[in-house]
């Protein structure tokens, strides 16, 4: 069956209409196509809260602001919430603005109360939290901020007198003497610096041929060592091995009365004998010294030799 023009022009209006009604309460925080319970929350200011702000529940989204009424008798504003009928809400919850500080409006955080078993029905009233408006959160936000200014402004002080009572006109005296002595020792510096690099600037050629010298003193050095490790070291070892076994065959030889050195260092009775030799041999020439006619006699007329005297201390 065919639909004449007037009854498709009427149901295009009926769903034009209806779709404006939706969208308008959508706009509002009603959403008509989900069942909702309407909660109210009073306050003595709502700065920042408007027609369709959020409805959140630990920042979970759960409905919007229906409508923002004024109590005529008690100057009170009445909010009415809107809350998915999914959410149940204990009685005793409260209901907070939060948000807003600089940049949008304000939302409402519902704050459930579980320890409560019975819930809140529709059409109830939850109790409202005010929240302090802009200047009170910029006052809260920069209290800690004063303070410490404060502070900072104190310790300044403090430091400010410290420095003034420590530098009194005689200190400031001797911080500038001392200032002008950094100040004269800086331009001695600067002074001997320049006189440095005149000095570098006119023996640089001596000072190129010292770092050749010594380059080549390094090399000749280096070729010494060269010679020295080419030196037959194990052949000296050998002859240096060669005559500590020789010394050592000699004494022990000499400490086994191996010939005459040997018998002399260790037979006791020759040396007694050499030494009893010594010893007359020393009176013999005595007597020699002091009777040398005695021995030698030697006369053109044939005297006769006198008598012999023996010497005062024999044993000597």
């Amino acid at each position: 069956m065919a639909l004449s023009r007037e009854v498709k022009t009427g149901l295009l209006a009926v769903f034009a209409i209806a779709t404006l009604i939706l969208g308008y309460n959508y706009l509002k925080g009603t959403n008509l196509l989900k069942r909702t319970q309407t909660f109210y929350v009073v306050y003595d200011n709502v700065e920042g809260i408007s027609d369709a702000s959020f409805v959140t529940i630990n920042g979970l989204k759960v409905g919007k602001v229906q409508e923002i009424q004024l109590n005529q008798k008690t100057g009170k504003l009445v909010v009415a919430l809107s809350v998915e009928s999914n959410y149940k809400i204990p009685k005793g919850s409260t209901a907070k603005p939060y948000g807003g500080l600089l940049v949008g409006g304000k939302n409402i955080a519902i704050t459930p109360d579980y320890s409560q078993t019975e819930m809140a029905k529709s059409g109830e009233t939850l109790q409202g939290i005010q929240d302090g408006g802009m200047m009170d959160i910029v006052s809260n936000e920069l209290e800690p901020l004063k303070l410490k200014i404060e502070n900072a402004v104190v310790s300044a002080d403090s430091l400010i007198h410290a420095l003034n009572t420590v530098l009194d006109t005689n200190s400031r005296e001797d911080i500038k003497k001392s200032l002008a002595n950094f100040n004269a020792i800086t331009t001695s510096f600067k002074k001997t610096s320049v006189e440095l690099e005149q000095l570098l600037s006119g023996n640089r050629g001596k000072l190129d041929n010292t770092f050749t010298n010594l380059e080549n003193v390094s090399q000749n050095f280096s070729k010494l060592s060269d010679s020295l490790a080419q030196i037959e070291v194990n052949r000296l070892m050998q002859d240096l091995e060669t005559t500590i076994a020789n010394l050592k065959d000699a004494t022990s030889k000499l400490n086994n009365s191996e010939g005459s050195i040997g018998k002399l260092l260790n037979d006791e009775k020759l040396y007694d004998n050499l030494e009893g030799a010594s010893r007359q041999l020393e009176q013999l020439l005595q007597d020699l010294k002091l009777n040398p006619k005695r021995y030698v006699h030697f006369s053109l007329f044939g005297k006769r030799a006198g008598e012999y005297n023996s010497p005062e201390n024999p044993d000597q």
